[in-house]
């Protein structure tokens, strides 16, 4: 959920009823108060596949391309850096988005009979 900030901004109104910025005449002066919302950005969080010793590097390869809309060539080089470092990263999502991923992903490998473990990290 996004979170929001308060800016303020401050007129002065005088007993006749106009307006002046900041406002002198404090003896007879009201001060409205109007806010405006800012939205915050979204947390963003990382969707990281794990290695292990069973799933086969063409499945991973596939779940890449298929989940996390790669190219052939960075799906490989993705599948090869969770190979040979342990973890890699397939992208930086909101948080709804990169649960449903992880989700997705996970369901896929199990549909599949493979170990396959993806989680998520806040960035």
């Amino acid at each position: 959920m996004m979170g929001t900030e308060q800016v303020r901004t401050a007129f002065a109104i005088t007993a006749t009823g106009s307006r002046e910025p900041g406002g002198d005449d404090r003896s007879n002066t009201a001060i409205i108060t109007r806010t405006k919302p800012r939205t915050k950005r979204p947390s963003l969080y990382r969707v990281l596949l794990l290695n292990d010793d069973y799933t086969p590097m063409e499945f991973v390869v596939l779940v890449v391309e298929r989940f996390f809309n790669k190219n052939h060539e960075d799906a490989y080089r993705i599948m090869m850096h969770v190979h040979q470092n342990g973890v890699g990263e397939c992208g930086v999502f909101t948080y709804e988005v990169a649960e449903t991923k992880v989700t997705q992903v996970m369901d896929f490998a199990r549909k599949h009979q493979h170990p396959l473990q993806c989680v998520m990290e806040k960035k």
